[in-house]
């Protein structure tokens, strides 16, 4: 009878199987695929699973794929030789990264590091580069989602070098915020990682961030508490950003 037990809570203890083709075929990249070309790439596909905190590769690792977020948020930063870090990118569920370093076989320039408990698909490079071959419309969509990054990151540079550090963190705010549906008036949003890691992806020291919001909030234009910032007039912050 123990042994019965101890079997079940194991069982009840396991992350459950996932649907790895059911899942992809969800995923902007793959919606077109047939049901064949989306069993040939679940083959190549295995399932990541990271605690908080927890690292999926370092800077100098080789790629054998690349990677899809199923939930969660994962970090992709430079390290630096005085313990700091510059974060580039802050990814979410149904955003894949690591397909540029995939194409060109060099190692990952960045290091990769989850921010919650995160699910990841890792899609191995032959199974990439056997559909690619045979299939011309996934290389599209392929190359759209390279060329999107590129653009994201060119707006990225444009933004640290025309956009003051108040402008910067507005249009943070707003980005978040307009995501949801119904996003007028006021509105609650949580910052989705620490208020560190969003001062390194706008390109600002920790300090400046927070002056910018203890400005904002005695300029009345959002209230902060913790993760938790409460924008008051959704109208008058936009305009504010112009």
């Amino acid at each position: 009878m123990q042994i019965d037990k101890d079997e079940r809570l194991s069982h009840q203890t396991q992350p459950r199987a996932i649907d790895i083709p059911q899942m992809l075929s969800h995923l902007p990249l793959f919606l077109e695929l047939s049901a064949e070309q989306l069993a040939h790439i679940a083959s190549g596909t295995r399932e990541k699973r990271l605690a908080k905190g927890e690292m999926l590769f370092q800077k100098g690792d080789p790629p054998r794929g690349f990677f899809v977020i199923v939930f969660g948020q994962v970090k992709l930063a430079f390290p630096s030789s005085q313990g700091n870090e510059k974060v580039v990118d802050i990814l979410g569920p149904r955003q894949c990264f690591g397909e540029a370093v995939m194409f060109m076989d060099r190692p990952y320039p960045v290091f990769a590091e989850s921010l919650s408990d995160t699910l990841l698909l890792h899609i191995s490079k032959n199974a990439v580069f056997d559909l690619l071959e045979h299939d011309p419309s996934f290389a599209r969509r392929m190359l759209a989602g390279l060329s999107l990054r590129l653009h994201a990151l060119v707006q990225d540079v444009e933004s640290y070098s025309s956009r003051s550090s108040t402008q910067r963190v507005i249009g943070f705010l707003l980005q978040h915020c307009e995501a949801e549906a119904d996003c007028e008036g006021e509105k609650t949003i949580a910052l989705p990682t620490s208020k560190q890691v969003i001062a390194s992806r706008l390109n600002l020291t920790p300090e400046t961030l927070s002056r910018i919001f203890h400005d904002l909030a005695e300029a009345k234009l959002i209230s902060v508490h913790g993760k938790e910032i409460t924008i008051h007039d959704l109208k008058h912050l936009r305009e504010f950003d112009l």
